[in-house]
């Protein structure tokens, strides 16, 4: 049966730190009909990212400080359903012209995130059905430390939980991949 546990677990040890180091994102890939093109192989036995197309392209946007990565379990005795809604909180220090642009059409497309992690994990929310800019906001701030940037949250609803990229590491997120990486957003001084 396909709901049978396989495996146990032991206590781990205390070797991980939280936090995301960055996200990369990809633009929904579609064939212009509404329907799903996958730019990932994906082995669901195993929950991973196994490939991606040579060539592929994708936007990186460097994190610090209090971006966050959750994912909830939603499931239902009654109804007989499971699904997992994916949710990436990011702030972005900054206000620019670009990255107003740019989070204008993440609010209108829906793209598939890689959520990087301090510990060298990459998680691919959205993959079948992408993420939705749910929740947003400019801000100049009150105070002089107060955020001058974007706060904004991206929601996925998948069938499975976020997949691992096989091989990613703390330094190269994508386990060797030939993907593009376009530069992120610069304007007036480095981050």
């Amino acid at each position: 049966m396909a709901c049978d546990l396989s495996l146990g677990r032991q206590e781990v040890c205390k070797e991980s730190i939280g936090g995301l180091q960055g996200v990369y994102f990809f633009n929904y890939p579609s064939t212009g009909t509404g329907s799903y093109t996958p730019n990932f192989t994906l082995n669901t036995d195993t929950n991973q990212v196994t490939a991606f197309p040579s060539g592929s392209t994708v936007y990186y946007y460097s994190l610090k400080g209090t971006s966050a990565y959750t994912e909830t379990v939603n499931s239902s005795r009654e109804n007989g359903t499971t699904f997992f809604t994916q949710e990436l909180t990011l702030n972005l220090k900054k206000l620019t012209p670009e990255m107003t642009v740019q989070l204008k059409t993440l609010a209108y497309g829906r793209p598939v995130a890689i959520v990087w992690t301090n510990n060298g994990d990459a998680l691919v929310a959205g993959i079948t059905m992408g993420c939705d800019l749910t929740a947003g906001t400019i801000q100049t701030g009150a105070g002089m430390g107060d955020l001058y940037g974007y706060s904004i949250t991206l929601t996925g609803m998948e069938k499975l939980p976020a997949a691992f990229i096989t091989g990613s590491t703390q330094f190269n997120p994508f386990g060797g991949a030939a993907l593009t990486v376009k530069p992120t957003v610069v304007s007036g001084s480095a981050a």
